[in-house]
């Protein structure tokens, strides 16, 4: 049928190219006008003067690059956000990266609101033309997401702060959107003058109401709720001509809201769409244990914490994290759950407590499977995580090396080599090795080592046993050199320093001549500074767990919740109330290895897995669908994320909650 028409498979591609350039001089001089009349821009018009000369090139140079990818059956989008970093690839999303996904879900969202009826119609034009039965968001080459990528490239190109690039992005979003309706309205025109109009309208399936779901997070109802409607509903009578002028109308609740209530309630759930089919068939198995539970435990159908369904929406999300029935890991999954199952349809009386025992082992197992992915990583994200605090940790041991040092009897050269060259090499070994590794320990402790031999040995037995010591101090000094590869000439002269200090003391003679003996160099105070810390406070210091100190520009940025997705944030954004500053470290605490997200990242929705935590939760590794991708995300990328509505975990959408809240709309007609 498609095939038969007038229209070039390519039309609505070519066209998107030769107005490129139009676009994109009309998105410069359109910035520049914003830009010139709104006071509050007045701060970016510095920075956009440095972008402007060759925005308009950069713009259409990396639009027509995507476009050209999507007019060779590629997804334009791919190359630049592969799914996750691979094993070779893992690196850290920082509070600067997630600065770029919001400005990019802005842009995107944006446009999306702007011109959705569009959108659906040319989305499904390509569905039809793969030959998909739904369309789907990626297959479309002309979505906006591909503009708002091809913007921010244009921008990161130039020598502006990430800052900066995000504010410019959110002038930029407006214009860029009207101009886009535009665009895609034309398309739509050739679309009806190909006579195409009928086919895109009825071909996949229309994109629900982008509020929709939004009003009705807002109006959730309750296990319980909807227990007491039903009650109120039978307990009304219904006369029977009512229900004959209606015979369309859903079959009432009967008066017994137990049996009739759960079998309505589970086949809710059994007709999610997002249950893959061998997921709705290891719930329908169990179903006969729920049922044989509902007739002596009266608070299953009132309490939505109970553990079963407690377990029913833990195996649900998991599952719902894959999108391939025959995925190794959910294949592994679903024959574990087999024997869980089994368990429970075996046993003579089922009772929550055996449920809760089900879903702790569940618990395990998943993050059990997690672990698994990670092991591969947990050297490489470990070391990555230490290469984060190199510089807090270098300035902390410096500190401690200063205090060890303090009247000890070093020459000049040895005492500027402690405080540079053998701080990096400490510093070097715990980000290798870990902060608590016997290779960090013994570097520290050669300190010591190295003050202890420059005492004044009391007889001839001291000397030589000095002497029997040398040679070992010394070739660990130089293995602790060769560790960070510090050239011979940055070396020699402090050892060649302490070398002659050696053989003073083995000849009776103290390490440092008095008469060369300087004052330590007094410590500037400051009013009201407080005294040195010890050695020891320092040394705790160093080992414990701290938090960025660095103030995070997320807990104060006004994010226009509009123009992203509808992921609850509630008090997450609040101005670094102590409220915010309360939910999302129960957030974070919250967190659990094994469960899944969707998170938007590097440009993109992606769903992946918890794998891992560093301590004090400041790193999270995630796990993508496919077991070769990886993600570690610092917990100020975290924070951003989640008080911009960009990450959502795959539970907070229950199967039970979904099941009730269709169930309180049919009791309210629909």
């Amino acid at each position: 049928m498609f095939m038969a028409t007038s229209l070039h498979p390519h039309a609505l591609l070519d066209h998107a190219l030769t107005e490129a350039g139009p676009l994109a001089r009309e998105l410069l001089n359109v910035v520049q006008d914003e830009l010139d009349a709104q006071p509050q821009h007045f701060p970016l018009r510095e920075g956009w003067r440095k972008v402007r000369t060759n925005f308009a090139a950069d713009f259409e140079g990396e639009l027509i690059t995507l476009l050209q990818a999507g007019r060779r059956g590629e997804d334009p989008l791919n190359r630049l956000q592969s799914p996750l970093g691979g094993l070779d690839s893992l690196s850290l999303v920082d509070e600067h990266q997630a600065l770029q996904d919001v400005a990019i879900a802005h842009v995107a969202h944006a446009a999306e609101d702007a011109s959705r009826a569009e959108l659906h119609q040319i989305g499904n034009f390509y569905a039809a033309l793969r030959g998909i039965a739904r369309a789907r968001e990626r297959d479309n080459p002309l979505r906006p997401a591909l503009y708002a990528h091809a913007l921010h490239r244009a921008l990161v190109a130039s020598p502006l702060s990430a800052q900066a690039q995000y504010e410019l992005m959110r002038v930029a979003a407006t214009p860029l959107a009207k101009a886009l309706h535009r665009q895609y309205t034309q398309a739509c025109a050739m679309l009806h003058a190909a006579d195409l109009s009928a086919m895109v309208a009825s071909h996949g399936q229309a994109q629900s109401d982008p509020l929709a779901r939004q009003r009705l997070a807002a109006s959730h109802g309750t296990l319980d709720g909807l227990s007491r409607r039903v009650d109120a509903v039978n307990s009304r009578p219904q006369p029977l001509a009512a229900a004959q002028a209606r015979p369309d109308a859903p079959a009432p609740f009967v008066r017994s809201t137990g049996p009739d209530m759960l079998s309505r309630l589970y086949d809710q759930i059994l007709a999610d769409p997002r249950l893959l089919p061998p997921l709705k068939a290891l719930l329908a198995r169990l179903q006969i244990a729920v049922v044989r539970l509902a007739r002596s435990d009266t608070s299953l159908l009132r309490s939505q914490d109970h553990p079963t369904w407690a377990l029913l929406n833990r195996v649900a999300a998991h599952g719902m994290a894959f999108e391939r029935a025959d995925d190794e890991r959910l294949v592994d999954f679903l024959r574990f759950m087999e024997a869980e199952a089994q368990f429970l349809v075996d046993a003579p009386t089922p009772t929550a407590a055996l449920f809760q025992q089900v879903l702790a082992r569940v618990e395990a197992r998943i993050g059990q499977q997690a672990r698994q992915s990670s092991e591969r990583n947990a050297v490489a994200l470990a070391a990555l995580e230490r290469e984060q605090q190199r510089k807090e940790w270098r300035e902390l041991l410096r500190e401690q090396i200063d205090h060890q040092i303090i009247g000890a009897p070093l020459g000049p050269r040895m005492h500027r080599f402690l405080q540079t060259c053998w701080v990096d090499v400490i510093v070097a070994a715990m980000v290798r090795h870990g902060r608590d590794s016997r290779e960090a320990q013994a570097a520290m402790e050669l300190v010591d080592a190295l003050l202890d031999s420059l005492s004044t040995p009391r007889d001839l037995a001291d000397r030589e046993a000095l002497r029997m010591r040398l040679p070992v101090l010394v070739e660990r000094l130089v293995a602790g050199c060769e560790s960070i590869n510090l050239p011979v000439p940055k070396r020699e002269p402090a050892l060649s320093e302490l070398m002659n200090q050696h053989a003073r003391l083995l000849r009776g003679l103290p390490a440092l001549d008095p008469a060369e003996r300087r004052p330590a160099p007094p410590r500037p105070a400051t009013p009201g500074s407080a005294a040195p810390a010890s050695a020891d406070e320092i040394v705790k210091r160093l080992m414990e767990e701290r938090d960025s100190q660095v103030p995070s520009f997320w807990l104060s940025a006004d994010v226009d919740r509009g123009e992203l997705p509808t992921v609850p944030v509630q008090l997450y954004n609040e101005n670094d109330s102590p409220d915010a500053r309360a939910a999302l470290q129960r957030w974070i605490d919250g967190l659990q290895i094994g469960h899944w997200f969707h998170l938007f990242i590097q440009g993109g929705w992606h769903t992946a897995q918890i794998a891992w935590f560093s301590e004090g939760r400041q790193y999270v590794l995630f796990v993508g669908r496919d077991p070769e991708e990886r993600l570690s995300l610092t917990r100020k990328a975290l924070e951003a994320l989640l008080a911009n509505g960009l990450i959502a975990a795959l539970d907070d959408d229950s199967v039970l909650q979904r099941a009730v809240d269709t169930l309180m709309s049919a009791l309210d007609g629909g």
